[in-house]
């Protein structure tokens, strides 16, 4: 392969390995295992800082968490921090550009790579000596800010996507709160008393039971990364949005009743940390599963498919609150879901909302499935770029 040279990871790596003490870090600049998101999405905040050393990592480097390496979870980091021992910092070294770096190791192949030198059943972690012997194959520097500058674009793209969808999300709950936490459309309106309090004359007081169906319980997944169909987690419910990016492959034993649909409304209903937190459905796809942590609930009409949706994202808190169970073992039984209290507008009220409420929604939908179809985009080019299968000008053809 002309001008490409091999390597060992450990010759164009360098490991980090300075300390830094925690008590300067927070849950923005602390990184651990927990906190970075499977498949490649990045990280979140933590939920905690230790006490103690951390390994002090700068803006560039590349945090790969080493437990339970087919999570394939992998940060460039835009910022300084600190990270936990169960995280590997890397450092690209002279011989490779550094965003060319972090697409190197983003590749499936490396990760298949390191699970098979991984140690451990229940919860394998990567060898780290195993780790820096993969061997790589480097272009030119020119080749490789080439292939960095298309495999971004496309990435920068996915991320101003999301930054749009995050705008669109806070105006559609910004109208929800208008409109049926402060009534400011209806207070020329004569008022009645109700079950709940003050609302407009013409609307009722009546359960979530009644306005739709609850799938709970979902699937409980042989996760498999050569089979074709998805299954969403607690992770994939955050921002108010459903999101595939944290979805993972598994083989159902049949298929099954528990698919989702677009406007359904996902409550993570186990656990702490994420329990109570809902995600609309916008995406439009065939046989995608929910796991047992999910609670599915679906508007039985279209009139009502976005109140329902943006009336529980306001209601976060109190559904959290309705948990059952000790620390630890927290979990949101059904019938509570089932027999939560709302005030359903009367129809000429949902009628205007929805006239409102629809084309947001459209654009969310329309920006989720382009980034979605840029990331397999992505997906295909980056094995084939890095590897030197494909060339750049053939792209550019």
């Amino acid at each position: 392969m002309e001008q490409w040279k091999e390597y060992k990871l450990g010759e164009v790596a360098i490991p980090v390995r300075d300390r830094i003490d925690t008590s300067v870090l927070d849950a923005s600049s602390y990184i651990s295992t927990e906190n970075m998101l499977p498949d490649k999405a990045g990280v979140t905040l933590s939920s905690g800082v230790p006490s103690g050393k951390a390994i002090q990592f700068k803006e560039g480097d590349i945090l790969i968490s080493n437990i339970r390496p087919y999570f394939k979870k992998i940060w460039r980091a835009d910022k300084v921090g600190g990270c936990s021992a169960d995280i590997i910092c890397l450092r690209a070294s002279k011989e490779v550009e550094p965003l060319f770096f972090y697409y190197l190791l983003s590749q499936d192949l490396f990760f298949n790579y390191v699970m098979q030198g991984a140690k451990g059943t229940k919860m394998p972690r990567g060898d780290r000596n195993q780790i820096m012997q993969w061997p790589v194959s480097l272009p030119s520097k020119s080749e490789q800010q080439k292939i960095a500058t298309i495999l971004s674009a496309l990435d920068h793209k996915i991320e101003v996507n999301r930054r749009i969808n995050d705008n669109l999300e806070k105006q559609a709950q910004e109208l929800y709160k208008s409109w049926f936490v402060d009534y400011e459309p209806f207070r020329n309106l004569p008022f009645v008393d109700s079950e709940q309090g003050r609302i407009p004359e013409g609307w009722c007081a009546t359960v979530l039971d009644d306005l739709c169906s609850f799938i709970s319980r979902g699937l409980t997944p042989k996760y498999d990364e050569s089979s074709k169909e998805l299954i969403l987690g607690q992770t994939c419910v955050r921002n108010n949005i459903v999101t595939l990016d944290n979805a993972r492959k598994h083989k159902p034993k049949q298929r099954t009743d528990k698919w989702v649909k677009r406007w359904d409304t996902l409550i993570n209903s186990t656990g702490v940390g994420s329990l109570g937190r809902v995600g609309i459905v916008y995406f439009d796809m065939d046989n995608i599963a929910i796991d047992s942590h999910i609670t599915v609930v679906r508007p039985k009409s279209a009139l009502v498919r976005h109140y329902v949706g943006r009336n529980l994202l306001n209601r976060q808190l109190e559904i959290e609150n309705m948990a059952v169970g000790s620390t630890g073992q927290t979990e949101l039984p059904k019938d509570r879901v089932k027999s939560l209290p709302i005030v359903l507008p009367d129809d000429n009220s949902l009628t205007r909302f929805n006239a409102i409420i629809e084309p947001i929604a459209y654009l969310l939908y329309r920006n989720i499935e382009e980034s979605r179809r840029i990331a397999a985009l992505r997906d295909s080019l980056l094995p084939r770029l890095i590897s030197g299968e494909l060339k750049v000008n053939d792209l550019m053809m």
